[in-house]
Formats: structure tokens, sequence, C-alpha cells
């Protein structure tokens, strides 16, 4: 699209639009920043999560509830 069209269409904009475009531009911008940067992922440690949740005794063992159906 030519920018002498996007003027003319952003010239008959009232200034509340105008100012929702400008916004829209930043976000576009913003974007297209973040997809040129490549996503950075940390190493993961083995063992980082051990002793922060634990396992009930009879976690095996059928529910109480679901002894009608076996």
């Amino acid at each position: 699209m030519d920018a002498s069209v996007l003027m003319a269409q952003l010239s008959l904009l009232p200034d509340n639009l105008k100012e929702e475009v400008a916004d829209f531009i930043g976000f576009l911008q913003q974007k297209s920043k973040a997809n040129k940067e490549p996503l950075k992922i940390k190493e993961r440690k083995f063992g980082y999560g051990k002793g922060s949740f634990e396992m009930a005794p009879d976690f095996d063992e059928p529910m109480d509830e679901f002894k009608d159906y076996m």
C-alpha cells in the first residue's frame, strides 16, 4: 500500500482515532522487534524441583469412590 494513500486516510480520521492508530503502530513495531530476537531458553538443572512436592504413600491404591466400578 502506498504511503500517500495511508496519509490521506489518516487525515480523514478524528483526533481520538488518530491516537489509536499511533498506538497500534507502536504495538506493531514492538511485535516486529520481538519476532526478530531469538528466544533465550535457560538451561534446566537436574533435580531443581526435588523436595517441592510429596506423593502420598497410597498413591497407587484404588480410590474408594471408584470401588463400585471395579
